[in-house]
């Protein structure tokens, strides 16, 4: 099971490995399968494609994020479709 959903705001850990971008992230693709060889370099667990804000993307394993909490207030809450439109609207 995924650990991070679509459009989650993340960063890479700062213990991650070295050479990976560090700053604000989203979560723009999720693969708990190993759909081919280029997912072999990942230890088992979900890779996420992250975007940044400079429209950059790379793909991490699960281990390597944690959510960005300091810009949680940005997200509108997630509405389920069986629920409607939010109140008020």
């Amino acid at each position: 099971m995924a650990k991070f959903s679509y459009n989650d705001i993340v960063r890479i850990k700062r213990a991650a490995e070295s050479g990976f971008p560090y700053g604000r992230a989203w979560i723009v693709g999720i693969f708990d399968e190993r759909l081919g060889p280029y997912f072999d370099k990942f230890p088992s667990g979900t890779v996420y494609t992250i975007e940044f804000e400079d429209g950059s993307s790379i793909e991490v394993h699960e281990g390597s994020l944690e959510l960005d909490a300091s810009n949680a207030e940005e997200r509108p809450p997630a509405v389920p479709a069986s629920e409607g439109e939010p109140p008020g609207i």
